[in-house]
């Protein structure tokens, strides 16, 4: 009987290192989740600040064109102008 309880506290031991392994392997393995996502997101951010730039330089692209569109605007009025 005695190397049966031996026996039994070994596999009670061996199954308390498995418990703990399998948890620490999920704990991981949601770090690695959260990390992940983390990554994702800041590429998002990364991407985010590319829209911004991006929309910031076609503001300025808009606004040249407006310029130049009253430039065309007010150089054909003053050619009609200085035909009459």
């Amino acid at each position: 009987m005695e190397e049966f309880d031996r026996l039994i506290n070994e596999q009670l031991k061996t199954m308390e290192k498995l418990l703990f392994l399998q948890s620490e392997i999920e704990r991981c393995q949601e770090i690695e989740q959260q990390l992940r996502t983390l990554q994702e997101q800041t590429e998002l951010e990364s991407i985010n600040e590319e829209i911004v730039r991006m929309k910031k330089e076609l503001s300025m692209i808009q606004d040249t064109f407006e310029q130049q569109t009253d430039e065309v605007i007010r150089y054909y009025q003053e050619g009609q102008a200085a035909l009459l």
